[in-house]
């Protein structure tokens, strides 16, 4: 897939998954802003898309109490990640999730997204998302100890963007800002796309 300078404009969270689809590789920043400390990693990452007749959507959703019936689609997404301060102690981070998109009855721009396994807690977690007006996704997500807000979009076909705020129940927040690009795309096209779209976050920074 070639790059553009134009942003691509989700229509949905399918196509959130549908322009995901395939290999990527990803560098973030993630401030800890209790500790006023910061740390740069990286990750691969692999989207695959899963047919809404892929039985693991059902037995994901049977988990939620939600009908099989009302997913729209979803993928698999494996990753593999090292962080700065992990270096030293050979702590690789790495794992996979199923993901299921269950849209809203009447607005198919917001709805649940069900994973059986979150980010930043292993245990399964649905989370509620919806498309602003910028293109891009928001998805929040209640755990058990602490909450998260990211917002995903795309400068351009090959370029993807995430900002995360992780507030943790007890003051301990932090907030990342990840920039992902597709494995064997021309990076000096996504550079020069990305050097032009502005990065909005869904908390305004």
């Amino acid at each position: 897939m070639t790059a553009t300078s134009t942003a691509s404009q989700l229509t949905s969270a399918l196509d959130y998954f549908r322009q995901s689809a395939g290999q990527w590789q990803s560098q973030r920043v993630t401030h800890h802003l209790a500790f006023r400390r910061a740390e740069v990693g990286e990750s691969e990452i692999q989207v695959e898309m899963l047919e809404v007749t892929d039985p693991r959507l059902a037995e994901i959703c049977q988990m939620y109490d939600i009908d099989p019936a009302a997913a729209a689609g979803g993928a698999l997404v494996t990753w593999k990640s090292l962080m700065a301060w992990d270096a030293s102690e050979e702590d690789n981070h790495e794992g996979q999730t199923v993901m299921v998109i269950v849209p809203d009855a009447t607005d198919d721009r917001r709805g649940k997204l069900l994973r059986e396994r979150g980010y930043a807690e292993t245990a399964p977690v649905a989370g509620e998302y919806h498309l602003d007006e910028e293109g891009g996704m928001v998805l929040t997500t209640e755990y058990e100890t602490m909450s998260s807000v990211e917002r995903f979009w795309f400068p351009n076909p090959d370029l993807r963007m995430r900002t995360s705020v992780l507030k943790r129940f007890g003051g301990f927040n932090t907030a990342t800002f990840c920039t992902e690009v597709r494995v064997g795309c021309d990076q000096s096209a996504v550079a020069a796309g990305g050097d032009r779209e502005q990065a909005i976050s869904a908390l305004g920074w």
